[in-house]
């Protein structure tokens, strides 16, 4: 089995170039939020009734991607799953503010940040000249986000 540092390597393979990391620091958090929103609207009604009103709007497709990439964190490096699970629950408080900002327009705006995420990180790729690195495995799509948690970590001195 990959370790974190594995992925985390060959992550790093195809995102060596200066302008593609900086593409990455903004289009890889977009995309996560947008598929996050995406998927959110997809809610699971028939057991929203089980939970709290104030957690009711989260309860959707989306945070079951999240409780689903956690938990493959935390086979890995409980310091990452601890750091996504950080991030997922800012995505999902952002996803939810959204819905209450569009209403029921949320999913145009998360299909455009969507595709405009993606345009410029194949941008951002044909500037390295190295294809992304889902190509090869789709666990990277999970891999993205974390990746730029370990260059915080680092910068903290938090070791995974």
């Amino acid at each position: 089995m990959k370790t974190m540092q594995d992925w985390f390597d060959a992550y790093g393979e195809s995102h060596k170039d200066h302008t593609n990391k900086t593409i990455h620091w903004i289009c890889v958090p977009l995309i996560f939020y947008s598929i996050v929103g995406i998927l959110s609207l997809v809610p699971f009604e028939f057991i929203k009734g089980w939970f709290p009103y104030g957690i009711q709007p989260f309860i959707h497709l989306g945070t079951l991607l999240v409780l689903f990439g956690v938990l493959f964190f935390l086979r890995l490096s409980i310091p990452i799953a601890i750091g996504m699970l950080v991030v997922s629950f800012i995505i999902l408080l952002l996803v939810n503010q959204t819905h209450l900002a569009f209403g029921n327009l949320a999913w145009v705006f998360f299909v455009s940040v969507f595709v405009l995420s993606w345009i410029g990180q194949f941008i951002g790729h044909k500037i390295e000249g190295a294809k992304p690195s889902f190509f090869d495995d789709l666990k990277f799509l999970m891999i993205g986000p974390a990746w730029l948690l370990h260059f915080i970590y680092r910068k903290l001195g938090i070791s995974y």
